[in-house]
C-alpha cells in the first residue's frame, strides 16, 4: 500500500514543530517534489531549516532517534550541511538541510536582484524558495524572502543566462561539443558522458530562459519542460534521447546528434529575436 501525500506533510509538520523549539532556528520550509507535480513513490521530504548558528549534533540526533529511524546519516556535508534518515513509523526518507540565512539571502540576491547567471542551474534556489511551503517563521524573515522571489522574470537575467549557456554548447573554442569530440578521439567514455551531461544542463538552461521559467533542478526534466514551457525545440525529447543513446559507447555519430540538438535551440532563439551566432555578446 502506497503512502498518502498527507503522511509526508504530517511528518514534515511534526518535525518542524520540534525543530522550531531550538533558538538557532528562524524558519523551516517544505520543498522538493512535495511542493511540485513531480512527487512519486520514490519522493522524500526536503526540509529546509534556516539558521544563524549550527544546531548541535546531539540535539538533532535526539529528535531523529527519539522518533525512530530505520537508518540515519547525520551531519553530512557532501553538498549542504544536514541530516538524512528513514522515519521508522512511515518509512519516509527525510532530507533535512541546514541553511544559513545569510547564505540563502545571497543566493537569491545574486540572481533576482543582481541578475548574475551561472553555467546551468542559475535559478534553482529561486525556484526552491518561491515554491516552498513555510512551516515555521519566527519573525517573518522567510515571508520577506519569499516575497522577494515573487517578482517577474527579469529580462537582463534572461539575456545573461542565454549568453552564459548558449555559446558554450558549440560556439566558443572550449565548447562542450568540441570537448566531446576530443573525448571521442581519445576513446575516453567517462569524459564523453561528463561533457554530455554539462551540455544538456546548459541546453535546458537556455530553454528555461527563453520561456522565463525557473529551473527546478534535475528531476523529470523533459516532462517538466513539456508541461511548463510553451516554446521548445521541435522534437526536443526525441533528440535528447538520441543523444543519450549515443553516449553508451565511443560513437562519432554522437557529434551529429549534438549538432541536431543545438540546431533546434538555435531556431528557438532565432524565433525569439536572438542571433544564435552572437549570443556571447548579449547584454
Amino acid at each position: 500500500m502506497g503512502l498518502k501525500k498527507t503522511q509526508y506533510v504530517e511528518l514534515a509538520e511534526e518535525l518542524a514543530r520540534q525543530y522550531s523549539q531550538m533558538n538557532q532556528v528562524h524558519a523551516i520550509a517544505l520543498g522538493g517534489s512535495q511542493r511540485t507535480w513531480a512527487v512519486d513513490a520514490h519522493s522524500d521530504i526536503d526540509l529546509y531549516v534556516f539558521i544563524d548558528a549550527i544546531i548541535p549534533l546531539q540535539e538533532r540526533e535526539k529528535i531523529v532517534f527519539e522518533r525512530g529511524a530505520n537508518r540515519a546519516n547525520m551531519n553530512l556535508s557532501f553538498w549542504d550541511l544536514g541530516d538524512e534518515w528513514f522515519d521508522a513509523e512511515t518509512g519516509i526518507e527525510v532530507d533535512l538541510m541546514l541553511w544559513q540565512r545569510s547564505w540563502i539571502e545571497e543566493q537569491i540576491d545574486r540572481v533576482v536582484l543582481r541578475h548574475e547567471a551561472s553555467v546551468g542551474y542559475t535559478t534553482c534556489f529561486w525556484h526552491t524558495i518561491r515554491n516552498a511551503r513555510c512551516l515555521f517563521d519566527r519573525d517573518g524573515w522567510f515571508a520577506q524572502l519569499q516575497h522577494k522571489c515573487m517578482v517577474p522574470y527579469p529580462e537582463p537575467l534572461r539575456k545573461r543566462i542565454i549568453a552564459k549557456n548558449h555559446p558554450v554548447l558549440r560556439q566558443v573554442i572550449p565548447a562542450y561539443a568540441a570537448q566531446i569530440k576530443k573525448a571521442l578521439d581519445r576513446e575516453d567514455l567517462i569524459s564523453v558522458n561528463h561533457r554530455v551531461a554539462g551540455l544538456l544542463a546548459s541546453y535546458f538552461e537556455v530553454i528555461y530562459a527563453v520561456n522565463r521559467v525557473l529551473n527546478p533542478g534535475e528531476k523529470k526534466i523533459l516532462p517538466f519542460i513539456e508541461k511548463t514551457c510553451q516554446k521548445i525545440p521541435v522534437g526536443m525529447a526525441e533528440q535528447v534521447e538520441r543523444v543519450l543513446r549515443k553516449t553508451a559507447s565511443i560513437n562519432f555519430e554522437l557529434l551529429d546528434e549534438i549538432d541536431r540538438l543545438v540546431d533546434g535551440v538555435d531556431v528557438l532563439l532565432q524565433n525569439e529575436g536572438f542571433d544564435p551566432d552572437r549570443t556571447l555578446f548579449l547584454t
